[in-house]
Parts: C-alpha cells; structure tokens; sequence
C-alpha cells in the first residue's frame, strides 16, 4: 500500500515538472527579444586605393590602332553552290571599343551534291541533247538546261564578291585561359554595315524563249543589302591576332535558275526578278590579323 502510494506521488511530481517547464517556455516566446535588422553601408576607400581603377596596366589591343587581317569565308547551307571567299579586312579603331573599317573578298564557287545529282540524272541520264523532244525533256525544258556540266556553267546562282564597310563595337573583353597553363587577351566584336554584292544568276528570258538553250545563260547583276555578325577575337602577342566571324547577309537571288514563282499564274514559262528567293546568306570567316602600330596602348 505504501509503495502504491509512492508511485502515485512520482506522478504528480512528474506531471507537475512538465507543466513549469511548458508555462516557462511559453513565457520566453511571450517575451521573445527581437532581432535587430542588418543594413547595408558603403564604404568609403582612403589611402592609396582611393579612385583607383578596377584594373591596372590594361593591354589596349584596338585603342588607337590599325587591325588587317587575312580571312578565309565559307558559305553555310547553300542549296546549289558553295562558295569559298578569301580577302581582307581593315578596321581603324577610335578607341578600344568603336572602330570602323572595310571588309571583302572575291568568291570562288562550286557544287554541292545536290547539284551534281541533278547534272547526272537530271540532264545527262536523259540525254536531253540528242533527245530534245522526248517527255521528260519537254517538261523539263524552262528549268533544265542540255549538255554536260551546264548546270554550273549557265544556269545556277553564285556570289562572285562582296564589299562591306562596317562600324565595330567591343562590348566585352578579357582574359582566354587553356586549361589554366596558358592565358591571352580576347574580345567579343559586334559588326554591322551595308554590304554591296556581286552576284551571278541565270539571265531573264520573255515567254515562249525560255525552252532555248541560248536562254540559258549566266547574267551580272550588283545588289546592296544589309550584312552583321558577332566575332571571336584572341590576342597571343602584342602585335598578332586570330579569330573567327559569324555573318548574315539577306538577299535575293534566283539560286537554281527556275522558273519558281509567276505574275497571276504559275508556271508562267517566264525567268525574271519575280523567280529570286530571300536568302539569309550565314557565312564564317576564320582569320589572322596583324595590328599596327604594333605595340599597344597600355592603361594606368
């Protein structure tokens, strides 16, 4: 009986602790203190750092200078022709930042395979020259010239040259590093301008004579259109520069040399201005560059 009566009075004692600690926990969330709130401040630098600049003794790689480089320019996603287009490209460079200059090239061009499967199949798998009025040679005649390799010759679309000045911009430049062992100065370069083109595409021909072979026939034709891009430039001397350029020139032209559009109805058997298709024209240059006066401008 004693013992139960101990056990009981454990009991109430333990009841009666977890009550005291429960109502002095609730009285320090009662009366929690509260956190005083952080606050930024600036810091005004003294001493010798005071105004100093964010770099020191910066390479100034454009500021002031000449840039001449060599370029090698490829063509992208063509239908018909490729074309290759070696050149130059001068910049004079106003500040670090801005510069303009010329950029150009003369083009040489050639087949894609589409082009030469059209050549085989199309023109001398039907030997359309000794067959001329056989069907597929009738059907095909306003859009399929006779004869070997004249597909190339006279009727597809090329570009011959290109002369673009442009204005340059820098907007972002540092540092390029090769798995941390070797680092050299390099820059993004945003271009824009007016280009003028020279292209080559078949001739126009009136209805009735687009059948002819003498229809058949590469014309000259110049064309301005507008032409930009975004490079990547890198630095490994003072004097020295290599890099490549991504560039978009729309324009229109007749690349297959098809009658592929009419004035009311279509086919309309006539070749002329109304058969050229928008191109963007995407080209990549790839380029080494020299800078004169050959040691840069150095930063404070």
């Amino acid at each position: 009986m004693i013992g139960r009566n101990k056990e009981i009075v454990m009991k109430r004692q333990i009841f009666t602790a977890l009550k005291v600690t429960g109502a002095l926990l609730a009285g320090l969330a009662t009366h929690a203190v509260d956190v005083p709130e952080a606050h930024a401040q600036e810091i005004q630098l003294t001493g010798p750092l005071a105004g100093a600049p964010a770099v020191r003794r910066l390479r100034l790689h454009r500021d002031g200078r000449f840039d001449i480089a060599l370029h090698g320019t490829f063509t992208l996603l063509d239908e018909f022709r490729r074309t290759i287009i070696p050149g130059l490209r001068a910049n004079y460079h106003f500040t670090d930042w801005l510069g303009v200059g010329v950029w150009g090239g003369y083009g040489f061009s050639y087949n894609t395979a589409l082009s030469d499967e059209l050549q085989q199949k199309a023109i001398d798998g039907r030997n359309c020259v000794d067959n001329p009025n056989s069907l597929p040679c009738r059907r095909t005649a306003v859009n399929l010239c006779r004869g070997k390799d004249c597909l190339a010759k006279n009727q597809l679309g090329r570009l011959q040259w290109i002369a673009a000045p442009q204005l340059t911009l820098v907007p972002f430049r540092g540092k390029f590093s090769l798995f941390g062992a070797a680092f050299m100065d390099a820059d993004i370069s945003l271009f824009l301008g007016p280009a003028v083109l020279g292209l080559q595409e078949r001739g126009d021909c009136k209805l009735g004579e687009c059948t002819n072979t003498n229809s058949f026939n590469l014309t000259s034709r110049v064309t301005v259109a507008p032409t930009f891009g975004v490079g990547f430039n890198f630095y490994p001397m003072d004097f020295l520069g290599f890099g490549a350029e991504f560039r978009g020139t729309p324009y229109t032209i007749n690349p297959g040399g098809f009658d592929s559009a009419g004035n009311g109805d279509f086919p309309d058997d006539v070749i002329n201005g109304d058969d050229r298709s928008f191109t963007f024209a995407p080209m990549l240059s790839v380029y080494v560059s020299v800078q004169l006066p050959t040691e840069p401008t150095v930063s404070d």
